[in-house]
């Protein structure tokens, strides 16, 4: 079959390459419609649903490939040098991994030099101990400075208040997972993010803060929960290269793909998003597209989308 380029329109090379000439025909836009998958593909009359799904097959064959391979470069060691994992990464004790995690993840926006020189800052302020300080430490020592753009110290000790109520009462952020249900429902970031947000209210009733929290979203059934997100794959992901695994209650498989605008924008060039929106429902549908290529461990792709937008390697 012969290949017709009624469009001058240049198909991606991760789109449908020319080897794919027996399956498909590009015709005009007005031939038959966009089928939504980032790119312009418009489908011959004579094109049928099984060679549509043979083509679909293919390019998703073709994409897992490049994102395997992207994976492959950046899920090595020396990725946590410049990352925000390199914190809880220098404890050995899970109760100091996951306090360093939860507590580096809330600060973990903005330029990366940044946030490395703040999270610097905020283990200091920990004394570099954080379940210590969690659960001995003088809390209300902690100044009002400012510790990284737009979080103070007010909303760190509004944090380190509810973590010590969960760390005294349930022994591990991990336990508290499991004790209050969380880690058994379909969306487990979410739920747990509740939980939390409402133990942190709890245990600051005695010290309201006007505005956000800065800890965690206030709107957790609608957010993305990026950073929330990204304490849990650097907790719950066992293949020790950069993520640490401390968990092992939740599983990857049931993790969800941390969600910024890089990561979301390369989604959509790449035809494995099209909501527009960067919200829980844009998580959801990117998440479940990951799992086609990775069911067991979808997030591991946020390497390769880190490549991929951040760096522009693909």
């Amino acid at each position: 079959m012969a290949l017709s380029l009624a469009s001058s329109k240049k198909v991606p090379t991760f789109a449908v390459p020319l080897e794919m000439v027996p399956i498909v025909q590009l015709v005009r836009a007005s031939d038959c419609g966009s089928e939504g998958r980032g790119f312009e593909s418009h489908w011959a009359p004579d094109c049928s649903p099984y060679k549509r799904g043979l083509l679909f097959a293919y390019m998703d064959n073709k994409l897992k490939e490049q994102l395997d391979g992207l994976v492959a470069q950046y899920n090595v060691p020396t990725f946590a040098d410049s990352d925000p994992v390199q914190f809880p990464r220098r404890y050995e004790a899970k109760r100091d991994i996951e306090i360093s995690a939860l507590l580096t993840s809330c600060i973990a926006w903005g330029r990366r030099p940044m946030i490395l020189s703040n999270a610097e800052k905020l283990h200091g302020l920990l004394e570099h101990e954080p379940y210590r300080f969690v659960v001995e430490g003088d809390i209300d020592s902690v100044s009002d400075n400012n510790i990284h753009r737009t979080f103070f110290g007010r909303h760190l000790r509004y944090f380190l208040r509810g973590l010590r109520e969960i760390y005294l009462s349930y022994g591990s952020l991990e336990d508290f997972a499991v004790k209050s249900g969380a880690i058994y429902v379909e969306s487990a970031a979410w739920a747990l993010a509740n939980n939390v947000n409402e133990i942190l209210r709890r245990a600051n009733a005695q010290h309201p803060l006007e505005g956000p929290t800065r800890c965690l979203p206030d709107n957790v059934e609608i957010s993305a929960l990026k950073r929330f997100n990204m304490a849990l794959r650097w907790l719950v992901r066992q293949d020790g290269i950069v993520d640490i695994g401390a968990w092992t209650a939740l599983t990857p498989a049931q993790l969800f793909i941390p969600l910024d605008v890089h990561s979301a924008n390369t989604s959509r060039k790449l035809g494995l998003l099209q909501r527009k929106q960067n919200d829980r429902r844009a998580v959801v549908e990117l998440t479940e597209k990951l799992r086609d290529f990775n069911a067991s461990d979808p997030t591991v792709y946020d390497f390769a989308l880190f490549g991929a937008g951040v760096v522009g390697d693909l």
